[in-house]
């Protein structure tokens, strides 16, 4: 009689109606909803991430606080690449990020973001990059990165319209966040399972919080 074959105990591979539990733990979001739907718990080391969001200043970085948080602990560098404002520092300390963590990249042009964002994610001392790229980036960049985060164990998302979601992309996780009623909403059209395609709704930080991305 032949041995049926159980996917759930066979490392690396997962059922295509489940989110992949075998996946390695992630850094926590700080937000329980959201981290139920995240593969490993939290947001992934090693992988590119991509936020997709339509105009700044959502709250779209508050996602972060939590990891970026943890991450400073650990003594790890937090990059941030061609933000398109200066990251703001009292909703940062409020959060528990260390400033002294932050460091702020201006590349000049769109080649120096890239070459500065895969820098950082193979540097190894950066334990977080999140950098801030044009709707249209080449594909091949984007695997490059990719392979930087692995390289370099480290959380890396990148912030791209969501008008790019149309197009491949090599990262592990892709999420869409909007806002309705003052609130964050949530969807994720890729992961290790199934999409999440109805929206979940995160309370939005404080006003001040919301500049970060502002």
């Amino acid at each position: 009689m032949s041995a049926v074959l159980d996917p759930a105990r066979v490392p690396g591979v997962w059922r295509g109606g489940e989110v992949d539990a075998a996946s390695p733990p992630g850094v926590p979001s700080g937000h329980a909803r959201l981290d139920l739907e995240l593969p490993g718990g939290g947001w992934p080391r090693g992988a590119l991430t991509e936020i997709l969001h339509d105009g700044v200043g959502l709250g779209e970085v508050s996602l972060l606080f939590g990891a970026l948080a943890r991450i400073a602990q650990e003594g790890r560098t937090i990059a941030w690449i061609n933000p398109p404002h200066l990251p703001y520092a009292p909703a940062l300390a409020s959060a528990g990020v260390a400033l002294d963590a932050c460091l702020v990249v201006r590349p000049a042009t769109h080649e120096d973001a890239l070459w500065s964002a895969d820098q950082a994610l193979r540097s190894g001392a950066c334990g977080a990059a999140l950098f801030w790229l044009p709707e249209k980036t080449d594909y091949a960049w984007l695997r490059r990165l990719q392979m930087a985060a692995e390289s370099g164990k480290a959380l890396a998302v990148l912030f791209r319209p969501i008008g790019a979601l149309s197009q491949a992309s090599p990262a592990h996780l892709r999420l869409v966040v909007g806002s309705r009623g003052g609130n964050l909403t949530v969807k994720v059209p890729k992961r290790r399972g199934p999409p999440l395609h109805t929206p979940i709704t995160l309370r939005t930080p404080g006003r001040p919080a919301a500049r970060v991305a502002a």
